[in-house]
């Protein structure tokens, strides 16, 4: 099961409590209309730490505000992005804890994190690689599961990317697979994704930084397709230049060329400093 999932496993709540946070939410609600008693900002700003030429897409998920019957209609969440491919970039996100549709108050759920890294260019396109950070929002938290912020007003949470390498197609052109997994701030690494907790009240006026790091080592995208040597890789041929997944069953005497994104032709990855007249 993953975090996404036992997080919400243990967010199921009995009616009664629900009906409370229904009502102390109506106080906090007012902010949708610019006013509040307690005049608290209803925005927080998300901040990458990103590894050069990483970038990011984030989208806010809002549901119907605790205590709301209403709906957005034609959906069950509504969506707020930031960086999609027709938007303009912005290095840094300024989410709104509330915001109302079709005159449904909504209230921030989850930000979701698209983690993207490059893989080369060549004159037309550029090559890329991704995977996904995320973090909840709820009314209440149990304090186990939730996220904390320093004097500073500022929260973080850390992940580790790592590149898996492959070859694709008769030429055997390097592609490359990007996993994100969770790590802690000692630096150690678990098994799910980047993802941590907060709530509402804790965004306020925040920062919330995403802190991920880059491993050093890429590795194949799976066991038995590649042989290490000194400076890198090499492909194992396989049943031939036909044999997509070219395990190599023992075999580990006869390897075959690939090419990189710039259609150099090479032996070793990613030692590659061949420019072979080769042909894989």
């Amino acid at each position: 099961m993953n975090d996404w999932k036992e997080f919400n496993r243990r967010q199921k709540l009995p009616r009664i409590k629900r009906a409370l946070f229904a009502s102390t939410l109506g106080g906090v609600l007012t902010l949708i209309s610019g006013c509040s008693a307690v005049d608290k900002p209803n925005t927080f700003t998300f901040v990458p730490d990103f590894p050069p030429d990483f970038k990011y897409e984030l989208k806010a998920i809002y549901l119907p505000a605790a205590g709301e019957t209403c709906r957005v209609p034609g959906k069950p969440d509504f969506w707020v992005s930031f960086n999609k491919p027709n938007m303009e970039y912005v290095s840094t996100a300024e989410i709104k804890l509330y915001i109302k549709k079709s005159d449904c108050p909504l209230a921030l759920n989850k930000v979701e994190i698209k983690i993207i890294g490059v893989i080369g260019r060549d004159e037309k396109r550029t090559y890329s690689g991704y995977d996904y950070a995320s973090f909840a929002v709820r009314p209440e938290l149990p304090e186990r599961q939730t996220g904390s912020f320093g004097d500073d007003g500022a929260g973080e949470f850390f992940g580790e990317c790592q590149w898996l390498f492959r070859t694709v197609g008769p030429k055997r052109y390097i592609t490359k697979i990007l996993t994100c997994k969770r790590m802690d701030a000692q630096g150690t690494v678990g098994r799910s994704r980047p993802f941590t907790a907060y709530t509402l009240t804790q965004l306020s006026g925040k920062t919330v930084r995403l802190r991920i790091k880059l491993a050093e080592e890429e590795i194949p995208g799976w066991g038995d397709t590649w042989v290490q040597v000194p400076g890198g890789w090499k492909r194992c041929l396989g049943k031939g230049l036909e044999d997509q997944h070219a395990y190599c069953n023992g075999n580990y005497k006869d390897f075959s060329t690939f090419r990189m994104v710039d259609d150099r032709v090479c032996t070793i990855y990613p030692g590659c400093t061949e420019n072979t007249d080769a042909r894989p």
